[in-house]
């Protein structure tokens, strides 16, 4: 089979549908050539593509990953030289890790855990509004919310992925999300670089996205203190320095009086909306070539 790949320093891993990566990603590539960098996007399941011949593969937007997750672990075990690191993607690539995060002390919202032994009827909803999602999935998919008389929609859902063999985390929606969003707050190796505002996606009940992604309302956002608190005390409780993750997105959400909750800890391929943060790109850019030489 002919090799698609060309000679790089730097390959930036993505997923088939968008093989030339969205307009964010690609403004990575200008960043990195003014450091002297060459950077090229590569499809991370693509038989044809070579992985050998770069100094280094950084996961960018390899969105189909939760479809196939063991393929994804496989692959990244395989390339040498990715960042985040391999035992980062395989922590973070199921949302049980969040369950780490509430035992070190981080404050998330409250799920209720279904795993395979569940299967008719053998599990517990909350009540009021409800999200319900698979704890490996990305983009949205097969996660829906349902109202306080959807619970029996809410759970054959919950059946539905549990008869497909995953497993199943179902939440309360928090409210605060209709009109305020959830912030992302978005790291470059360890530092604090910006945040957005996301618009709430699940605004019809029952409803999921049967796209890779949901069409996703973004906007800059400061951050206020109690959130950026929240932030570094997530990334401060990780078993990895923070230092060593070359970018981490952390989604907060306002639950009432509580204050702050971890929504979820991005740390395998976020968007991380690089135009909306001032030189943000060059900021990444240049965490990817102080790692490219450290390597």
């Amino acid at each position: 089979m002919e090799d698609l790949s060309t000679l790089a320093d730097v390959a930036l891993a993505t997923c088939s549908v968008v093989p030339a990566l969205d307009a964010d990603e690609r403004s990575l590539i200008p960043a990195l050539e003014a450091l002297g960098l060459v950077a090229e996007p590569r499809v991370w399941d693509d038989p044809a593509v070579r992985w050998d011949d770069v100094r280094l593969v950084v996961v960018r937007s390899t969105w189909d990953y939760s479809r196939q997750r063991d393929a994804f672990l496989e692959w990244s075990a395989a390339v040498p030289r990715v960042l985040n690191s391999v035992p980062v993607l395989a922590w973070n690539t199921d949302k049980t890790y969040l369950r780490d995060l509430e035992a070190a002390g981080i404050p998330i919202v409250p799920t209720v855990w279904v795993g395979s032994d569940s299967h008719g009827g053998r599990f517990q909803l909350p009540e009021g509004q409800l999200v319900v999602k698979p704890t490996v999935s990305s983009g949205a998919q097969n996660t829906a919310r349902y109202g306080p008389s959807d619970h029996d929609a809410a759970r054959a859902h919950v059946e539905r992925l549990l008869t497909d063999g995953r497993e199943v985390m179902v939440q309360p929606y928090v409210s605060s999300v209709d009109a305020d969003g959830e912030t992302g707050l978005i790291y470059i190796d360890g530092v604090f670089s910006h945040a957005i505002r996301k618009g709430p996606l699940l605004r019809v009940p029952g409803s999921s996205t049967d796209q890779l992604w949901a069409v996703e309302d973004i906007s800059l956002r400061t951050p206020d203190d109690d959130e950026r608190a929240i932030a570094e005390a997530t990334l401060d409780a990780l078993r990895w320095a923070r230092e060593e993750l070359l970018y981490a997105r952390v989604d907060v959400v306002r639950g009432g009086d509580e204050g702050p909750m971890l929504l979820e800890l991005e740390l395998a391929e976020p968007s991380l909306f690089l135009t909306l943060g001032d030189s943000a790109a060059l900021r990444l850019a240049g965490a990817i070539a102080r790692h490219t030489v450290s390597r």
